[in-house]
C-alpha cells in the first residue's frame, strides 16, 4: 500500500478524519442537489405553463352588452321552440317551452343577463334549474344541470356571464344538454327572436 494510502487510511479511523470525509461527502451532495434542482424544477415548469395555455384557450363567453350566451363557444343545438317530439321519449313533451343546446356533460352553463337568483335547485321536470329574475317580468330558467353543480343560491345577483352550474342530464331529460328558456310573465316566449333582438343569434 502506498504511503497516500495508508494515510488517507489511518486519517479515516480517527474523529477528524471522520469528520473531514463526512464534510465532503456532504459538500458532493448539496453540490450534486444545486447542480441537479433546475433540472428537475424545468419539466414542472413547462408542464405548468402548458396547463396555464390551455386555460387561456378556452373560449369566453360572448356578450353584447349586458346580455350573452349561456354556453362559451360552439355548441350543438337540440329541439327549439315550439311542437317538437322527441322519438323514443315518451315523458319529453311534445310543445317545447325553450331551446336546447349542447356541448357535454360537464360544460359551464353561464347567466345570460343581468338579474338576480329566483331558483337554485329541484325545480319540477327541468330537474336541477337556475331561474334568474332579470326584472318586468322577464325571467330566463337553466334547466338539467348536473346535481351538485349549481354555484349560485337564491338572492344572489349575478350578471351576463356568471358561471351558475354545469350541463347535465336531470329531471326529464333525453341526455346532456341545456334547456334555455326565456318567460315574460310567466309565459314561455321564443329563445331564439328574443336573443337576435339582443344582437345573440341562436343557431
Amino acid at each position: 500500500m502506498g504511503a497516500p494510502v495508508a494515510a488517507a487510511a489511518a486519517l479515516a479511523n480517527t474523529k477528524t478524519g471522520r469528520r473531514i470525509v463526512t464534510g465532503a461527502l456532504l459538500f458532493v451532495v448539496l453540490t450534486a442537489g444545486l447542480l441537479l434542482t433546475p433540472l428537475i424544477a424545468i419539466p414542472f415548469a413547462v408542464a405548468g405553463q402548458s396547463a396555464a395555455h390551455e386555460i387561456t384557450k378556452r373560449p369566453a363567453v360572448i356578450t353584447n352588452g349586458s346580455w350573452g350566451y349561456p354556453l362559451a363557444g360552439d355548441y350543438s343545438k337540440g329541439r327549439g321552440f315550439g311542437y317538437n317530439p322527441v322519438v323514443g321519449c315518451s315523458y319529453c313533451s311534445t310543445n317545447h317551452k325553450g331551446y336546447d343546446m349542447a356541448q357535454a356533460c360537464g360544460a359551464t352553463i353561464f347567466a345570460s343577463g343581468p338579474g338576480l337568483v329566483i331558483t337554485a335547485g329541484s325545480y319540477y321536470g327541468w330537474g336541477n334549474t337556475v331561474r334568474i329574475d332579470h326584472g318586468d317580468g322577464l325571467v330566463t330558467l337553466y334547466g338539467h344541470m348536473q346535481w351538485n353543480s349549481i354555484r349560485v343560491s337564491v338572492g344572489d345577483a349575478v350578471a351576463a356571464g356568471a358561471p351558475l352550474g354545469a350541463e347535465g342530464n336531470t329531471g326529464r331529460s333525453f341526455g346532456c344538454h341545456l334547456h334555455f328558456e326565456v318567460q315574460r310573465h310567466d309565459v314561455p316566449i321564443d329563445p331564439q327572436p328574443f336573443m337576435a333582438a339582443l344582437g345573440l343569434p341562436l343557431k
